[in-house]
């Protein structure tokens, strides 16, 4: 069991998979730091110096009732809120995920149709001679007799 067990977890596609869902992971939190770090303030600042991750409403008062200056100050109350400026930040995070392996696999299938257009090696050849065509691998000309070297 072992034995089947190192052959499983040893295999090409198991590894590359494992590469790929690390590799993936990595760049979801750069997204994030993208969307959260440099979009979204922007975004903000034309609207009004708007925060997005302190967008919430509150559905049940904490310990200490509101008004809250922030998320955290909500939360710190025992605040029940619906956190909706989140949910833009991680819908903006997703499509800039997806466009972003959107691209990577449009970039794939160009260069796999640029190898499939390759063009074939050549099967025939034409004799210096008489300028007939004749096979590619001929050492004489079937129509002039002439040797080629």
């Amino acid at each position: 069991m072992w034995k089947e067990f190192k052959e499983f977890a040893m295999r090409g596609n198991v590894l590359d998979m494992a590469v790929g869902i690390i590799i993936g992971a990595a760049f979801g939190t750069i997204v994030s730091s993208l969307v959260n770090d440099v979009i979204m303030p922007p975004i903000g600042l034309l609207l009004g110096n708007v925060d997005f991750t302190n967008l919430f409403v509150v559905i049940k008062q904490g310990a200490v009732p509101g008004p809250f200056a922030g998320l955290k100050e909500a939360q710190a109350a025992g605040a029940v809120t619906v956190n909706y400026g989140k949910f833009i930040s991680t819908i903006i995070t997703f499509l800039i995920v997806a466009f972003s392996v959107f691209l990577l696999v449009r970039g794939m299938n160009r260069m796999k149709r640029q190898e499939a257009k390759a063009p074939a090696a050549p099967t025939t050849k034409d004799c210096p001679y008489c300028f007939s065509t004749i096979a590619i691998k001929a050492t004489r000309c079937p129509n002039c007799t002439s040797s080629l070297s």
